[in-house]
Parts: C-alpha cells; structure tokens; sequence
C-alpha cells in the first residue's frame, strides 16, 4: 500500500545506505522499486507501507506509524510490575534488531562451563533462536494495530518476545510447526530477505527449535493469544543452576563468612547490583558514576540500581556527602540470584 501523502523524500537515505551497505549492496532508485519499498502513485514515486516502517525519515513514520517500534524491559520476579531496567527503541524496526539483542545481553546471566581445561560461556537464552524470533516478530507483526508494539519482557525464570497480531487469517499454531509460510507484510519480508535476514519459506520455527536444541536449551513455547504472537524462552540449565551455588557476601568488618542458618535475601539482585556490591567488599569507594561508567548505562539506571539496594536494606551510606562510603548491611547475608551478564 503507497503512503499517498508522501514522496520519496520521506525515505532516509543514509539508512537505507547503510543496511545494504552492511551486505555489499550499493541500492538504486529502480532497486527500491523492485523491492517495493517505493512505489507509483498518480504518476509520482512514494514510500509502501513496509518501506516507510523500514527507511522511513523519523516525523513521518512516527506519524502514520508510531507503533512500529520494539519495547524492552526487564522486570524484578516473575510478573510485570517492578521495572529494573527498560528502553523504547526510537528507531526503524530495523535499528531494533541491533539494539535488542544488546539489551537482553546486559540484563541476562552468563553461565560458565569447564569443558577440556577451557572455560565456555553459555548465555541464559539462546541468543540464534531469539534473534530469529525477532526477525520474524519485525516480519510479521501486525502494525496497524494502535497501542501494540513488539515487546521483550524479561523476568527472573523466563523471556518473551510479544508481536501484535494474530497468525494470518485460517492459519494455525500446528500450521506454523508444520512450515506453512503466509505473508502480512510483503515488502517487509522481502527487504528482509535480500538483507539476509530471514527466509520466505515458512523455515522460522525450524530454526527456532533445532538452535535450541544444539545449545541445549529447553525449546521455547509459541502461544497465540487474543491479538498477539507470544514466544516463551526458558533459562538454559546450566545458567538456572548457578542460582544454587551463589557467591557469598560477608557482612561484618572482620570479613567473614556468614552461617548457612543465618537469614538470607530472598529477592533478586542484577549483574550491575552485585558487581557494586563487589566493589564494597572489596572495600572501594564506589558511587553511582562508576556503576553507569562500568556498566554503560545511564545516570538514572545506575541510581535507579543504588537506590533499589538501599531501599531493600541490602547497603547503608556512612559519613558525610562528600566523604562518605557505602557499606553493606547486615541484611545482605547472601549474595542474590545475578539477574544479568558479568
């Protein structure tokens, strides 16, 4: 469908430069147009729909299209209720399928396993498996649908990656499993498909479950819901063992160790809350700026992390402002679940 009321100024050219760029491809006008990213309209050339939700300039894609964009968040415990971290990607669908996976990255845990005197890192959630699924979501979301955008949700035992729309229309959940491939969004797919990114031919799910089951990851859950596709990722063993055998904090000023009997911290604490709890222990004096400079995030998440620490009674501040200290507390006992990356 042509966007009539824009021309084919309302592309961005850098954008669309540097994806196909990225495989070798320097693209042309008449190449826009075989993809049909533009199209003719009363004898004038104007973005598709899938053409301005891929390469689209900022203003008028948030205008015709202002949910076709990725929502990340990572809650505290199994339901959405605490946010611990989140980002709204502002940029194309296609800027999402870079920004995403860097965002699960940070926010999931990296187990370690000893295979042959060399340490191997597994992640938390198979990183082929959910980048496939996102490609897919981007391909085949519903973005005419207002208040729904792709979401990833990540809690303390699962993911999931949310995209609006139901299945197409007299296709099934065991049609899908089964290969069947039916298309929403034409342009979309088959810009995707020439950038490398995914396949016509129904082989998504395939791929899904056999990256999986490779890394030993339990397979993922695909529910249709209501008016949205929602595929459901469980931990991989290893990086749900480690919640058995966590690291232990010691709370007193002689440094040792505390009784297995004593109260421990039940809640949740992420990879940046226990690297700065580190840093306690190992008796640095550690603010805010050096969690956001460690970690690269912004000044409202490392304070958003202090501040979650000392509201759950976990550190104390001692002394003055400007020469004061953290240190723990007595109820930081045990060292918490690590819900990120190290």
């Amino acid at each position: 469908m042509p966007c009539a009321d824009l021309s084919a100024d309302d592309l961005d050219p850098e954008r669309i430069r540097r994806y196909f760029a990225a495989i070798g491809r320097q693209v042309s006008q008449e190449h826009l147009e075989s993809l049909g990213v533009l199209v003719s309209q009363a004898g004038r050339l104007t973005p598709s729909h899938g053409g301005l939700i891929l390469f689209g300039r900022d203003a008028p894609r948030r205008r015709l299209f202002p949910e076709a964009r990725v929502s990340c968040a990572r809650f505290r415990g199994v339901e959405r209720v605490d946010f611990l971290d989140r980002l709204d990607i502002e940029g194309t669908v296609l800027d999402a399928l870079e920004e995403t996976p860097k965002f699960i990255r940070r926010n999931t845990r990296l187990a370690a396993k000893i295979v042959t005197m060399r340490r191997q890192d597994i992640q938390e959630y198979p990183e082929v498996a959910l980048r496939e699924v996102l490609v897919n979501a981007v391909a085949h979301a519903d973005y005419s649908l207002t208040g729904m955008r792709i979401r990833v949700a990540i809690y303390a035992d699962h993911l999931e990656v949310e995209n609006p729309g139901m299945l197409p229309f007299g296709m099934t959940l065991d049609d899908l499993k089964a290969g069947v491939s039916r298309i929403r969004n034409r342009v979309i797919v088959r810009v995707l498909r020439e950038l490398s990114l995914v396949e016509e031919w129904g082989t998504g799910y395939r791929r899904v479950t056999q990256a999986c089951e490779e890394g030993g990851y339990p397979p993922p859950a695909w529910r249709e819901l209501s008016s949205a596709l929602r595929v459901i990722f469980q931990p991989h063993p290893a990086a749900a063992d480690e919640d058995s055998e966590l690291a232990r904090v010691p709370v007193n000023e002689t440094d040792e160790t505390v009784n297995e009997a004593d109260e421990t911290v039940n809640e949740t604490v992420n990879a940046r809350q226990q690297w700065f709890i580190a840093q306690i222990i190992a008796g640095r004096q550690t603010v805010w700026a050096d969690l956001a400079r460690q970690w690269q995030v912004s000044r409202a998440t490392a304070r958003r992390d202090i501040a979650d620490l000392k509201a759950r009674d976990l550190i104390k501040f001692v002394g003055a402002w400007k020469m004061g200290f953290y240190r723990l507390t007595k109820q930081a006992q045990r060292l918490p679940q690590v819900a990120g990356p190290r």
